[in-house]
């Protein structure tokens, strides 16, 4: 009989454009049923109660942003094999939605976000860490690319917010986290990185099975 091993928790840290969600993306098709992820960004603090204006003068580049006690019960449940329910947030209002999403584990649990290896206690959970490096310029192209498409903002506030907060943020704790990493992949990170390294994962799961 196989043991009930905990799934192995992957965190995928880097800074804001690094290409964390690409990468998490790649290694979810090719492990396949094998593997589920979640997202840093799903677990932002509602900020309904407050006035646009109020919003728009939050620093969303801070840890402090994020609901971490909602974080941690939701990997609590996932590494017991309990399905966990997961916080949808709207990057355009800063608010939470009313509704959620049911995550049922699976023996690779991918989690991608900017500060996943900054609290012990979380820090711990992962079986894997992997931090990306990527230079400055890259990152501000890629955020450009992704915020003017899917979070309705225009480039002069993108541009802004990034030399404003996104980098003096990920210097300050985004950056410092390549020292608990236990892989370190450099951008632009090729398809035979994310083949070698989907291998590493499988190799790493060959004992886990669902409880019965």
């Amino acid at each position: 009989m196989k043991s009930k091993t905990a799934p192995l928790l992957v965190a995928i840290t880097g800074g804001s454009g690094a290409g964390k969600s690409w990468l998490a993306d790649q290694l979810q098709k090719k492990l396949g049923d094998k593997a589920v992820r979640i997202s840093l960004d799903d677990f932002y603090r509602d900020r309904s109660h407050l006035s646009p204006a109020s919003r728009a003068r939050i620093n969303f580049d801070h840890p402090r942003s994020i609901d971490w006690l909602s974080l941690e019960r939701v990997l609590r449940d996932c590494l017991a094999w309990k399905t966990a329910r997961i916080p949808q947030y709207d990057f355009a209002t800063h608010a939470r939605l009313p509704t959620t999403s049911a995550l049922k584990p699976r023996p690779i649990i991918l989690m991608e976000g900017l500060w996943l290896l900054r609290r012990p206690s979380l820090r711990q959970m992962f079986g894997v860490r992997i931090f990306i490096e990527c230079p400055t310029k890259i990152r501000l192209n890629q955020r450009m690319a992704r915020d003017l498409l899917s979070r309705g903002r225009n480039q002069l506030s993108i541009k802004h917010q990034f030399w404003k907060t996104v980098e003096p943020m990920n210097i300050l704790y985004v950056v410092p986290q390549s020292k608990w990493a236990h892989i370190i992949l450099k951008a632009p990170i090729r398809d035979s990185d994310v083949i070698h390294l989907a291998g590493q994962l499988m190799a790493q799961i060959k004992m886990i099975s669902r409880p019965r």
